[in-house]
């Protein structure tokens, strides 16, 4: 082959890369799609098979691998609907059955009677087939038989014309009549009184009639606006007439007629109903009310109607057990409301998605599991627009929902953080800045936040062990992933992460010297207060302006001081004590005397009395007992009583975390407050600003807010 010409070379190292990458990645993609038999998540496939790679990462796989909110994909292709968004308005005439009937269910007994039919059709037409044959064998035979039937056939012809020519004219009035009455009867006027008699009759008289009425008269207000019905809603006092007593007594009413008691919430009791004809007769009117209950979900956006629908239809629950197909509609509506919505909305909505993997056993789990691992990862991509109490609640929900089928959740969570050592791996590795910066992301942090959660939850459970040691594992790379003095934020979440693992799991994790660290950083000579407030609570990475000010310095020593006194709290009753406390003492020590600043050196040095105090008196303790370190069991129980009382150290503790809530919840209002005063003394002259001073200096003793008064007025 010879040598290729100048366009030639130009073109293939244009296009000719790409096509090999597109190769590459189809081929990878080919691979990793599992068979429909195989029982295991498509992320469980994809993390193992990165884990196994032998180094030929392109960027493709990486997206495959380190996207958070596709890692458990949604299968909704058992959500099929097995109709339409309603089935239409009920016959409200007794004598008639209450049944309705749609396409789909025709096309399923066409599909289940198609094989039956075939045989009875090839049957007569081989008897057509037979006597045809004969026929034409006779008429051969008779040419008088055949003249005979000519003139039969023609006789039976106009005398049929003559009798459907007269139901045709009678046709005519009759659908003249039609007209004149479908004019008259099109729309049905709904006023408050007419629901009122119709809610007697149900509730006193037991009328199945008026039943089948409200129902209709409920579906025609839930689709209000989107359709056109035969009903005409008079007012909006008649509208809340029908909304309430529905949603207030429909699931009473159809307990009753079918004997169910309020109480029972078992799916069994629905289901051994089925063929029975109670049953057939109430199932198209609990059909309906569900099915109207969950399109009203969909279109109301006031909160207030949303949690009642929700905590009404919660109720009804177990009639669910008779259309899955509502049940998994129940799932899509239900989920968005919980991570959405707040208050009162996501709680009556998680309560639904408990009752369901309660009620209908663990065949829900996985579905309801993603849905909601979906929408919270989806809810957390950016902290700044949204609550943070609502943020815990979705997590403590979550945890709770996994809490229900703890082995189960733990395989998911092993997907999860493998998928998040994978990203880590990967940072580390390529240094690829689009995987560094998806570590420090809320995302990836609510992800270790959850599973942290579900950990300390669950830390009794045999098989919580191995996801402890890959989470301690998981955290600790994170945190010399970034040591720089810009990511404290992050660091202090993996410490507290750590400490609560600690704390729930009863196992020593060395977090003093992660704590310690942050001592370390110094701030410029020239260093000032900075006038700029920062959200620490809803950053993880600090801003550069920030790291020169001294607002900086005093958040790393409030901060470690914090952490440290929740380390020591946790092992403050432990035989092994005083050799834990002996290196941080030092290195705070040396911190004590290289500061300059009062303010840090009473807080520090506070911190090491009450240190050096507790490994005192754990040291005259552990000097009176007569068991030597192997035997555990004494050791266990080392200081059990002490630890029921209220020791100098956790009072010190109550102190700490007591002082630091009040600094979150006064944060954003006192530089407001200062401000004013300092525009009202810039007039005043040096005295006022002086007497200012000096309520600043005092308040430092009392409440501790020097700081934030401090750096409004030098400022």
């Amino acid at each position: 082959m010879g040598k290729l010409g100048k366009k030639a070379r130009k073109f293939a190292k244009k296009n000719l890369p790409s096509v090999l990458k597109q190769r590459r990645k189809n081929k990878i993609v080919f691979k990793k799609r599992p068979s429909k038999k195989d029982k295991q998540d498509v992320a469980e496939k994809v993390v193992k098979t990165a884990e196994v790679s032998n180094g030929r990462d392109t960027e493709s796989e990486v997206t495959m691998t380190t996207s958070l909110d596709a890692l458990f994909a949604e299968n909704d292709s058992f959500m099929v609907s097995d109709d339409s968004d309603s089935d239409g308005y009920l016959s409200e005439d007794p004598s008639s059955e209450n049944i309705t009937r749609n396409d789909n269910d025709v096309a399923l007994e066409d599909d289940r009677d198609k094989h039956t039919l075939s045989i009875q059709n090839q049957k007569i037409y081989e008897e057509l087939t037979e006597q045809k044959k004969s026929l034409d064998k006779l008429k051969k035979k008779d040419p008088k038989f055949v003249k005979f039937l000519e003139s039969y056939n023609k006789n039976k012809i106009s005398k049929t014309q003559d009798m459907y020519s007269d139901e045709d004219e009678i046709d005519e009035d009759l659908t003249g009549l039609d007209d004149d009455d479908s004019a008259t009867t099109k729309h049905k006027l709904l006023t408050c009184s007419l629901i009122n008699s119709w809610s007697k009759s149900v509730k006193e008289d037991h009328s199945e009639s008026a039943l089948t009425s409200l129902v209709n008269a409920y579906r025609a207000a839930c689709h209000l606006g989107h359709e056109e019905t035969e009903f005409i809603i008079q007012d909006n006092e008649t509208f809340c007439s029908i909304y309430t007593f529905m949603l207030s007594e429909a699931d009473n009413i159809f307990r009753g007629l079918l004997k169910i008691p309020s109480a029972n919430r078992k799916k069994d009791s629905i289901l051994e109903l089925k063929n029975t004809p109670r049953w057939k007769k109430v199932k198209p009117m609990v059909k309906s009310y569900l099915r109207s209950t969950l399109f009203l979900l969909k279109q109301v956006t006031d909160l207030d109607i949303l949690a009642f629908s929700i905590t009404r239809l919660r109720s009804s629950i177990i009639f669910f057990a008779a259309f899955p197909s509502l049940l998994n509609r129940v799932i899509q509506i239900i989920v968005p409301l919980w991570a959405t919505g707040g208050g009162t909305l996501s709680s009556s909505s998680f309560l639904v998605i408990q009752d369901v993997i309660s009620v209908f056993g663990s065949n829900y789990f996985d579905t309801c599991f993603i849905k909601t691992y979906n929408a919270y990862i989806a809810r957390c991509r950016s902290m700044e627009t949204v609550d943070a109490k609502h943020i815990e609640f979705l997590r403590d929900s979550f945890v709770n929902l996994c809490s229900l089928d703890v082995e189960k959740s733990c395989n998911k969570a092993l997907v999860s953080i493998q998928q998040l050592a994978y990203i880590l791996r990967h940072a580390k590795q390529k240094e690829n800045k689009e995987a560094i910066k998806k570590i420090y992301s809320w995302q990836y942090a609510q992800c270790i936040d959850i599973w942290v959660l579900f950990i300390s939850t669950n830390a009794n459970e045999s098989d919580i062990q191995p996801l402890l040691q890959m989470i301690i594992e998981l955290i600790n790379g994170i945190s010399n992933l970034f040591p720089g003095s810009r990511y404290i934020p992050l660091r202090t979440r993996c410490i507290q992460w750590l400490n609560k693992l600690s704390n729930s799991c009863g196992i020593f994790i060395p977090v003093a010297s992660l704590i310690l660290d942050m001592l370390e950083y110094k701030v410029s000579k020239e260093g000032s207060k900075s006038r700029k407030s920062v959200k620490l609570a809803s950053n993880l990475k600090l801003p550069k302006f920030w790291l020169k000010s001294q607002n900086f310095l005093e958040q790393c020593v409030y901060t470690a001081v914090e952490l440290l006194s929740a380390h020591f709290l946790q092992w403050s009753f432990h035989i092994s004590f005083p050799e834990l406390a002996t290196i941080p003492l030092i290195r705070l020590k040396k911190f004590y005397e290289r500061t300059t600043v009062e303010s840090l050196r009473r807080v520090v040095k506070r911190l090491m009395d009450q240190v050096e105090q507790n490994v005192e008196f754990v040291q005259k303790k552990r000097d009176d007992v007569a068991f030597s370190p192997k035997d555990h069991e004494s050791v266990d129980l080392f200081l059990q009583f002490e630890k029921a009382l209220n020791t100098p150290f956790t009072q010190y503790y109550k102190s700490v975390v007591e002082k630091a809530a009040s600094k979150m919840s006064t944060s954003h209002v006192e530089p407001k407050r200062v401000n004013v005063k300092r525009k009202k003394t810039a007039n005043g002259g040096e005295s006022n600003t002086a007497v200012s001073l000096k309520e600043a200096d005092a308040n430092v003793d009392s409440k501790g807010k020097k700081r934030r008064v401090v750096v409004q007025v030098e400022g």
